[in-house]
């Protein structure tokens, strides 16, 4: 297509648009606004197909010569950069995020004193589902990545921990500023519109919620690429072997022969006790559950969203309402964490990560 032409498309369209959006009623314009939108991206998209010899034809190398700017066909360049991902990689970030969390839990450490325990006869059990299961996990050590191999993993994909990163890797230094500050935002435009239906008197009053959608796609995206950066390798294989692992841990530590042992009701009462007797003090248990629960989710979400910039506020928040109760429990579980307790705030966390000037805040 010409650039001329191209040139005359749009400014036919938008006279096209104006007629149209003019004649229909005030509530069937946002249903129809975002169908011409995309209606004109295909059109236009469509009608440049046949430009690949343009630069050419610039140059004057093309079948006709040097053509005038008029006659060239328009340049279409498809904006995919936020397509660029791989999702394998950001879901098992996801899950690696998760078993983070357990790490922190001393989930792997306890299972390590329980096999020693149980080499040592300090633990009285000998011929329950507990005790199989130790005797497995010794016979086979079905984990290959070690400590180290995980602290790695966690300091390339989060920058968490103090393990040293390998030559030449890239390193997510700012996940945990861009994690906090998705879940703020999160957290910052469901409250934001509720208060619109407060002081509306509702949601059916204005379907437009206050809650700024851009602010959330912004650093949603930016989250996803920077996580994408650094999960190449051998996260996927780490996340599945360790993930099956911790499952079959979890479970182990649910037997009831081991549970009686420890005069335990549950496997959180199991790590606990262990981690209180053997490991100098037990984990914020409570406040990682929900963090790797909601932290997952979350994530999870992050992986599978386009964040579309022209997409409906109504459309949009109806994806993300699931999501925004995990953003809420994420934070306040957070705040109670060591890492966690200089948090500022939803509102002032968010205005920090978009640029506002501190005076600004303050107003």
């Amino acid at each position: 297509m010409e650039y001329q032409t191209h040139e005359t498309i749009k400014r036919l369209w938008q006279k096209f648009l104006r007629e149209q959006l003019a004649a229909m009623a005030p509530e069937e314009r946002q249903k129809y606004e975002q169908q011409f939108e995309e209606r004109f991206e295909d059109l236009i998209k469509g009608a440049s197909a046949n430009g690949g010899d343009g630069f050419l034809d610039l140059i004057g190398f093309g079948e006709k010569g040097a053509p005038p700017f008029e006659e060239l066909s328009y340049p279409f360049i498809k904006p995919d950069f936020d397509d660029a991902v791989m999702p394998s990689q950001l879901h098992a970030a996801a899950e690696l995020y998760f078993i983070y969390q357990h790490e922190r839990m001393k989930v792997f450490k306890v299972v390590d004193v329980l096999r020693r325990l149980f080499q040592m006869g300090r633990i009285r059990i000998q011929r329950g589902p507990g005790a199989r299961g130790l005797y497995l996990l010794e016979k086979w050590k079905p984990l290959r990545y070690t400590l180290r191999d995980r602290m790695i993993a966690y300091r390339r994909v989060f920058n968490y921990g103090t393990a040293p990163s390998p030559a030449g890797a890239i390193v997510n230094k700012n996940f945990h500023n861009q994690l906090v500050a998705f879940m703020t935002a999160l957290a910052q435009y469901f409250r934001d519109h509720l208060i619109s239906e407060v002081i509306r008197g509702g949601p059916m009053t204005s379907q437009r919620p206050f809650g700024s959608v851009a602010t959330v796609q912004r650093l949603g995206i930016d989250l996803r690429y920077a996580i994408d950066r650094s999960s190449y390798g051998n996260i996927l294989a780490l996340t599945h072997e360790v993930g099956h692992y911790l499952k079959t841990v979890l479970q182990l530590f649910d037997s009831p022969d081991i549970m009686k042992a420890f005069d335990a009701n549950n496997k959180w009462d199991v790590i606990e006790i262990i981690s209180n007797r053997h490991l100098g003090g037990m984990a914020e248990l409570s406040q990682r559950a929900k963090m790797a629960e909601s932290g997952r989710r979350v994530l999870q979400w992050v992986s599978d969203s386009d964040f579309k910039t022209a997409i409906d506020p109504m459309l949009f928040q109806s994806e993300a309402r699931p999501f925004g109760p995990h953003a809420e429990a994420w934070v306040a579980a957070y705040r109670m964490t060591p890492e966690g307790r200089g948090f500022r705030g939803v509102t002032s966390t968010v205005k920090r990560m978009i640029g506002m000037p501190l005076q600004q805040q303050m107003v």
